[in-house]
């Protein structure tokens, strides 16, 4: 059984799914995926999120505003901390920095994001942080603001050993994607190789970076058995051992009820 430690549920397209969110989910539940964290990208979708994810103990959600969303989804402290304290609500973000298409707005995205530590810290709820070219900025961020606190998770890891290696020191999580399928993804998979066990965690990212053999279709859950069965392919293990350790760890990171 698997984990989805990092999900965008609403945003799925629907129609191959009989056009019902319910259908999409026992797909999910049938292909032996017990639990989803679905990630919150902005508050305009965030109250429609969290009603979709209601009847399902099999879905935690997060809360928070993606960096490159728009400047108007900001929320101040308060107000986050308002929405996080649902019981649904296990992590902040995802949150962090995007340099690769958002170049002229830094300040902005390193306030919005020193705001979603701060709120994670006071909370005592990890952070989902999403990096993108601003790797130095996205660590000295975390160290500045005592991320050790709240611990989190770097999804949808991209980056070096190097950066690996400072993020572990704070204690966080590394998850990793379909990306480590890709051909090009060479200098990718020799990280998953190298981060502990007791640090890695497996995403989908769904709807996006489809893991292959479904490149160019749109992710899904389900799909999070391939990203286990690539690691397992680099880290010379089983399947049913990434599957072990990345659940438990998300279960000792996350505590979903």
């Amino acid at each position: 059984m698997f984990v989805d430690s990092h999900c965008h549920l609403d945003c799925i397209k629907l129609d191959e799914f009989d056009d019902d969110y319910d259908v999409l989910i026992q797909r999910c539940l049938d292909a032996g995926v017990e639990h989803m964290l679905c990630v919150s990208i902005d508050m305009h979708k965030y109250p429609q999120m969290l009603r979709q994810a209601q009847a399902y103990p099999q879905i935690s959600v997060s809360a928070g505003v993606h960096p490159m969303a728009n400047q108007a989804e900001d929320v101040d402290a308060d107000t986050l901390k308002a929405v996080a304290s649902n019981d649904k609500v296990v992590a902040i973000g995802e949150t962090g920095l995007d340099y690769y298409y958002n170049k002229d707005d830094r300040v902005a995205q390193q306030v919005r994001f020193r705001t979603h530590i701060q709120c994670a810290t006071d909370l005592s709820k990890p952070v989902i942080v999403h990096t993108r070219d601003a790797g130095k900025d996205t660590l000295d961020i975390l160290q500045q603001e005592g991320a050790t606190q709240c611990g989190g998770v770097i999804h949808c890891f991209t980056e070096t050993m190097a950066f690996a290696e400072q993020a572990l020191a704070l204690d966080f999580m590394i998850s990793f994607s379909g990306i480590i399928t890709f051909r090009n993804a060479e200098a990718l998979r020799e990280v998953a190789r190298q981060v502990p066990d007791a640090n890695l965690l497996i995403e989908t990212d769904s709807p996006y970076l489809a893991p292959a053999p479904n490149r160019g279709k749109q992710n899904y859950p389900a799909y999070v058995k391939h990203v286990a069965q690539k690691l397992a392919d680099i880290r010379n293990t089983s399947i049913e051992h990434i599957a072990d350790v990345s659940k438990a760890n998300f279960y000792r990171v996350f505590s979903p009820c």
